[in-house]
This record gives structure tokens, C-alpha cells and sequence, in this order.
């Protein structure tokens, strides 16, 4: 049932904190400077596999990456094979990430990009009319990304062995969802198929709204957070996580500013 009381305190933090002022110090801020379609959803796809770990090595890890993939990331890898991004990144590490690991998914990325002509018309490629959620179109997606003995070890999680996925559904809010901060561009993807990207700021807001009882951040907890804020937003359940996820990640910003939006 619609708790109104909560739909009303939920939609003033979107509307209050949805807004590009409070982007930094959120990866997000990198997909600006993409103009281009085909660029900015290989930066997005980039950050979004690196958006873990502390802020500001997430910031300097993915500003370092797409500096030495010039202005333009699609025509990079357009003009790279499998040897030269080994080569290219062999310097790079991100906590347990090497530059393997990362060469690994921009050549995936580049395969995929040649076989279906973007990142955006492969994800699509999975996606059914019937199915509930994007779900099977992530495990298609990333099978694509993977194939080829490509092997970007955790920057690229499975959804079929049970992870959030936290970063392949940031990725695709970011994509997706076009508003004052999400820059959106894909096509095809209805949006009330979105999952909510679960980190531990998104497990303890969803647990204290009384959206799951789980004690493990899994996709079966993700799906029933999702499942939670669809009954205050059915055609776009993802709305309110970047607002919502605002408090805990800024210091000037604090989870106890939810108080009173919880059952």
C-alpha cells in the first residue's frame, strides 16, 4: 500500500538534492564531458566497473583511464586490438584490478561494439517484452562483454551466481535515465525495468523503509528494494537513488536526514 506520508518526504529529497550541484565527488561527473552517444557510454561502462573503494582513488583511477584514451573513447578502441590495450594499460592497478583486467573489458567492450554497432543495441539484444526487469538482458550483456576469453575478473560482475550488481546498474541509471543528473542517451530500455543499485548506503535505506528483511546485500535483495520503491514510482523505480544516496556519501550530508520517511 502507498504510504503518502513517505512518497511526499521522498519526492522532496529528489527534488531537492537531484541536482548537479551535488554530483561531486560521484564518477558520475565524468560521462559530462561525453557529448557523443558512443563515447559517453564506454566512459560510463569504464567508471561505472571502477566505482568502488575509497572516493578519491575511484576519481583518480577513472580520470587516469579515460586520459589516456584521448577526447574520444570510441575512436580508441576503434583503433586498438588486444595487444595494444595489454600494452597501453599494463601500469594501471585499482585495488585488485590490473591492467589486464582492464584491457580485458575495454577489448570486450570493442567486440561487442563491433558485432552489434554499440554497447546500447547489444544490452537491447537481450532485453524481452515480457521479461519483468532487466535481469537476463545484464546476464546476456556481460556473456557478450566476456566472450572471446575475455577475462575482466571483478570489474565485471555475474548476475547469475546472486551479486547486486551494484556498478552494472549504476551503469545502466546512468544511461537510461535522463534528468538533471542522470545524462541518459540509450534507447530501447524502458526504464521501469531498472534495478536499484545496491550499496550499503541502498541496503540500510531499504531495510529501515521496510523494503526487505535480508541480511545480505544480494540481486534477490536489490530486486526487493526495487520492488519497494515501485510503489512509489512504478514507471521509474530507480528516481530517488542518486538523491537518496547523497546522504552517507557527502560529508555534508547524513543518513539521520531520512529520519521520518522510514515506517
Amino acid at each position: 500500500m502507498l504510504n503518502c506520508t513517505q512518497k511526499i518526504k521522498l519526492d522532496d529529497i529528489y527534488n531537492q538534492y537531484n541536482r548537479r550541484c551535488f554530483v561531486h565527488p560521484d564518477p558520475l561527473e565524468f560521462l559530462y564531458s561525453y557529448k557523443d552517444i558512443r563515447d559517453r557510454e564506454i566512459a560510463a561502462l569504464i567508471t561505472s566497473a571502477l566505482a568502488y573503494g575509497r572516493v578519491a582513488q575511484i576519481l583518480k583511477s577513472v580520470s587516469f583511464v579515460l586520459g589516456l584514451m584521448d577526447k574520444s573513447p570510441y575512436l580508441f578502441l576503434q583503433n586498438s586490438d588486444r595487444y595494444s590495450l595489454l600494452q597501453r594499460f599494463k601500469q594501471f592497478k585499482h585495488r585488485f584490478a590490473e591492467g589486464k583486467n582492464l584491457a580485458a573489458l575495454l577489448f570486450g567492450a570493442k567486440n561487442v561494439i563491433d558485432r552489434y554497432g554499440s554497447l546500447n543495441k547489444c544490452f537491447v539484444s537481450g532485453l524481452l517484452s515480457e521479461h519483468e526487469n532487466i535481469f537476463f538482458a545484464m546476464v546476456f550483456f556481460v556473456d557478450e562483454l566476456t566472450s572471446s576469453n575475455n577475462n575482466p575478473g571483478h570489474l565485471i560482475a555475474r548476475p547469475e551466481k546472486g551479486s547486486a550488481c551494484k556498478r552494472m546498474n549504476l551503469f545502466l541509471r546512468w544511461m537510461v535515465r535522463t534528468d538533471r543528473v542522470d545524462p541518459g542517451g540509450w534507447k530501447g530500455i524502458d526504464r521501469s525495468k531498472l534495478i536499484v543499485p545496491i550499496d550499503t548506503h541502498m541496503f540500510k535505506i531499504g531495510s529501515m523503509f521496510g523494503f526487505t528483511s535480508r541480511k545480505q546485500a544480494n540481486i534477490k535483495t536489490a530486486l526487493e528494494i526495487t520492488k519497494g520503491f515501485k510503489t512509489f514510482s512504478p514507471e521509474d523505480p530507480v528516481k530517488y537513488d542518486f538523491a537518496l544516496t547523497r546522504f552517507g556519501i557527502r560529508d555534508d550530508m547524513d543518513i539521520k536526514g531520512l529520519e521520518g520517511t522510514q515506517k
